[in-house]
C-alpha cells in the first residue's frame, strides 16, 4: 500500500493505518524535533506530544498527499510551543575542536536567537535541516518566492547582527 493510500485510511480514523504513518515517519521527525529541541530528551517529548496531536487532529488534513508536510507542521509548532514554555536557547552540537570556532559559533547561534521566530524558523529548516525552497514553501504554505525573498531578508539582517556584535 502507498503512503497517499495509507494517508487517505488513515484520515478517515482507521488507527492502524494511523500508528503504521507515524512509524513511517518517525525518524524524519526526531531529527527536525532534535534540530529545534538540541537534546534527544526533548526531542523525545516532543514527538511524543506530536503524536498526540497528531491523532487528536488527524481528521483535519485536507490532502493525503500532504500528510507528511502537515506532520512537519505539527512537530515544527510542538517544538516551539515547547521552547516557548521552555525558555530555552537553542545552541548547536556541532563539535568544535579550536576555542576560535566554538566562540564563532556562540555568537551565530547569539545572533540568530535575536531573529524573529519566523525568520528562526527559515534558518533551521533551510541550513539545519537542509529542506529545499519548495519544501519550505509546503511546509509554510506559502509561494517558493516568498520563501527566497524571505531568506534573502533573514541572511541579510543575520550578516548585521554578526557585523554589530564584531564590532562592538
Amino acid at each position: 500500500m502507498d503512503e497517499i493510500e495509507l494517508a487517505r485510511r488513515a484520515i478517515r480514523g482507521d488507527i492502524p493505518s494511523q500508528l503504521q504513518l507515524l512509524q513511517l515517519y518517525k525518524e524524519p521527525m526526531y531529527r527536525i524535533a532534535y534540530s529545534y529541541m538540541r537534546n534527544a530528551h526533548d526531542a523525545n517529548d516532543a514527538l511524543q506530544e506530536m503524536t498526540f496531536q497528531c491523532l487528536k487532529n488527524i481528521h483535519k488534513v485536507r490532502e493525503p498527499q500532504h500528510f507528511k508536510t502537515w506532520l512537519v507542521r505539527v512537530v515544527i509548532n510542538t517544538c516551539l510551543m515547547m521552547q516557548r514554555q521552555q525558555k530555552r536557547v537553542l545552541l548547536t552540537d556541532i563539535p568544535m575542536d579550536q576555542p576560535q570556532q566554538m566562540s564563532q559559533l556562540f555568537e551565530l547561534n547569539e545572533a540568530i536567537t535575536k531573529l524573529p521566530i519566523e525568520q528562526q524558523e527559515l534558518i533551521h529548516l533551510k541550513y539545519f535541516q537542509d529542506l529545499k525552497n519548495s519544501d519550505i514553501a509546503a511546509v509554510q504554505n506559502i509561494p517558493e518566492g516568498t520563501v527566497k525573498s524571505r531568506l534573502h531578508k533573514t541572511l541579510k539582517r543575520l550578516r548585521q547582527l554578526l557585523d554589530e556584535e564584531g564590532t562592538s
